[in-house]
């Protein structure tokens, strides 16, 4: 078993992503409470859309409950367009969001280290917020350049180290957690600081990207939405949101709570 949950196996083919409900309260409690940064799924859009051609192939990889495929579809019109996840639950959740979509559509349960796909398939390729579930992946990235035509392009998006950090602080000055200061960053294996390096393993990179967002927990309760979905802390208070939003309240001072996130894009060719 890993020290990261992220790079558990066990963890994130079972408990992480064993339905969607999770990642779906993260990503609904973070939304609440970001104050700047850019629309990610808009921004990879943006990135791909000079560069993907008329009726484009396009793959995306690690593609969780189909927010960024969804974009893809609206914005880019591909003739074909795959998504791809290791969890069938957020496959379902990303068919289910694709039902009106009007390009030719497949979502594939797969190991994005060994794609069913063949080569040279795909125009374009995303892996958004995904590889950094790897302990190995300029491997995972070696099956993407394998899939793209020759100089068919990739958007590779992970985060920093340091992303949410203050967090740790918060969690460890409430008591919740005497470690987690001290332990790793989730993105360990894939981050801002060594994207353009793991990338350049099997593709050309051609330019990266980095942006802040920044986020203001507006209450405890608000606080603890996030905080319960997330798996790097050993939080062992029972009573679910409830609890741990009054101990945060009699623990921490006056909110709102803020943190930030290095988001990372790069934009790579097949050579």
């Amino acid at each position: 078993m890993s020290a990261n949950p992220f790079l558990d196996p066990a963890l994130v083919h079972g408990d992480l992503y064993r339905s969607d409900s999770r990642l779906a309260d993260r990503t609904h409690a973070l939304h609440r409470a970001k104050i700047s940064g850019n629309d990610v799924a808009e921004t990879i859009a943006d990135l791909l859309a000079s560069r993907v051609p008329l009726g484009a192939a396009v793959l995306d990889i690690g593609c969780g409950r189909g927010t960024t495929t969804l974009r893809l579809a609206d914005r880019l019109r591909p003739r074909r367009l795959v998504a791809i996840d290791a969890s069938a639950a957020l496959l379902h959740a990303t068919r289910d969001r694709l039902g009106h979509a009007r390009a030719r559509r497949s979502v594939v349960c797969a190991d994005f280290h060994q794609l069913p796909m063949p080569d040279d398939v795909a125009d374009a390729a995303v892996a958004a917020f995904c590889l950094y579930h790897s302990a190995t992946p300029e491997l995972a990235i070696a099956e993407i350049a394998r899939c793209l035509h020759p100089g068919g392009t990739a958007v590779l998006v992970t985060k920093s180290l340091n992303s949410y950090a203050e967090l740790d602080h918060l969690v460890h000055a409430a008591g919740l957690d005497p470690d987690a200061i001290s332990r790793s960053s989730l993105y360990e294996s894939f981050h801002s600081g060594n994207l353009h390096t793991v990338a350049a393993t099997n593709l050309t990179v051609i330019d990266v990207q980095h942006e802040e967002h920044l986020f203001h927990f507006a209450d405890a309760t608000h606080l603890a939405r996030y905080l319960i979905t997330t798996p790097k802390y050993r939080i062992t208070l029972t009573g679910g949101i409830p609890a741990l939003a009054a101990a945060l309240r009699q623990r921490l001072s006056a909110p709102p709570y803020t943190t930030r996130s290095t988001v990372s894009y790069a934009v790579a060719v097949r050579p």
